[in-house]
């Protein structure tokens, strides 16, 4: 006895064969309507930067806007790392293939990390060279290695000098007219600097500290003020130790050495010395409003351009970039979340977000030219200072900011004449320069 599912597959054959309209089985869907669209999976994808609270507070708020816009995307915030730590925690992680998909370094840091293969171009259809040219802070073409991309920044910064206004009152200066001359500088932190009578430091006047900023300022500002060039034109020679840079070099020690308006070792170093309010006057990145409005939230304090000398202003730009290691490109699903990652946290709307939490300027043309920004009494000094940054090419950032360092310490602890220890760190780089540019 044939069943009526068999009934059913005969009559649809015969109906097949003699060119009648197809049959539907009971219960099936009709071929025309649209099937649903399968949900997309779910992918994950690991950031990591050094413990910093501004940035961390910055990255963990756009990191929840990406992922409500991208809600097949997770990603995990790594943040728990410590500074001193960071590099060999990417050094261990990396090349076994584990740890971040996107990291974040310090620019002068990408050659080094190019180096040990760490991090992979960026891809250019997602950022096109002409509008990174066109549309970011001309600072970021220290991103560009041979004319490839291989990290791009939300922000940039710029140095300028901080202020205690109320130590500059008690002093008996005037605390709107702080120093905008070397000069004045020289003057102002002298007589801001107090002395108990076993001549301990109550008040610093100004703290040189070639461990925090002060070895950019002398590189990049305090050379050309001076009338010199601190590399050659291609990069590849040092020339910080020519006479210019031996008098620039002369003006950086005497605060220690003559005037005495502070120690490095005292209250913490120069950072901590300003924000507990012992030192008068100190220069430092933008990124450091951030700090201060955490930890020292009513330090009395103003910010100006970068004093001039000889007519001539300059500072010193530099930023901490994003890039997508080997991990990240591993896998095409999380390559194509990772580039969805770094196009929304280099907007502009990522930039004006990390200016207002962080301090630090929007990598963005559009963003950073804020009328309201340069307006700032805080941030329009920085601002300000971008139109004429100058950044450094760095083979190994460590490595020769470690060169003046010593070089310092050969002056002000072992009394090496300054110029032959200025030479030594000169030459030193120069090694560093010369290996990487003969490979």
């Amino acid at each position: 006895m044939k069943t009526p599912r068999l009934m059913w597959i005969l009559g649809c054959l015969t109906v097949a064969l003699l060119g009648l309209v197809a049959c539907v089985a009971p219960g099936m869907p009709d071929a025309a309507e649209p099937m649903a669209e399968a949900e997309p999976e779910m992918v994950e994808i690991e950031y990591w930067q050094y413990n910093f609270e501004a940035r961390v507070l910055a990255m963990d708020r756009l990191i929840e806007m990406f992922e409500a816009e991208n809600p097949n995307i997770k990603v995990v915030h790594n943040s728990d790392v410590p500074y001193a730590e960071y590099r060999d925690k990417i050094a261990a992680s990396v090349p076994a293939g584990v740890g971040p998909d996107v990291a974040t370094l310090f620019y002068g840091w990408q050659t080094v990390w190019l180096d040990a293969d760490y991090l992979v171009p960026l891809p250019e259809d997602a950022f096109p060279t002409a509008m990174i040219d066109d549309e970011f802070s001309p600072l970021v073409q220290a991103s560009f290695v041979d004319g490839t991309l291989y990290t791009i920044p939300t922000a940039v910064r710029a140095l300028a000098m901080f202020y205690n206004k109320d130590l500059m009152a008690n002093a008996g200066l005037d605390p709107e007219s702080p120093p905008t001359t070397l000069d004045e500088l020289a003057s102002q932190a002298a007589a801001c600097t107090v002395r108990a009578d076993n001549g301990d430091y109550e008040v610093q006047g100004f703290v040189v500290d070639l461990a925090a900023q002060d070895h950019h300022w002398f590189r990049e500002v305090l050379v050309r003020q001076f009338g010199g060039e601190p590399f050659s034109a291609d990069g590849q020679s040092v020339t910080w130790n020519s006479e210019a840079g031996q008098q620039a070099w002369d003006y950086l020690l005497k605060f220690k050495t003559e005037l005495e308006t502070g120690d490095r070792d005292l209250f913490d170093g120069s950072t901590q010395a300003f924000l507990a309010g012992r030192a008068c006057f100190h220069i430092d990145g933008s990124f450091r409003l951030g700090t201060i409005a955490n930890n020292a939230p009513d330090l009395n304090f103003g910010v100006v351009e970068l004093p001039s000398h000889n007519g001539v202003q300059s500072t010193f730009g530099s930023y901490w970039t994003h890039g997508i290691t080997q991990k990240g490109a591993s896998d095409p699903a999380r390559l194509d979340a990772a580039v969805k990652f770094l196009q929304f946290v280099t907007s502009d709307e990522a930039g004006s977000i990390w200016v207002d939490m962080v301090g630090e300027l929007p990598a963005r043309l559009n963003a950073g030219s804020d009328p309201e920004l340069l307006a700032d009494p805080k941030l329009g000094a920085f601002a300000a200072g971008l139109a004429y940054a100058q950044a450094t090419f760095f083979v190994n950032e460590s490595d020769q900011r470690q060169a003046l360092i010593d070089a310092y310490d050969m002056v002000v602890l072992g009394g090496e004449d300054p110029n032959a220890a200025l030479d030594i760190a000169a030459e030193t780089v120069q090694d560093i320069l010369d290996a990487h540019y003969s490979q």
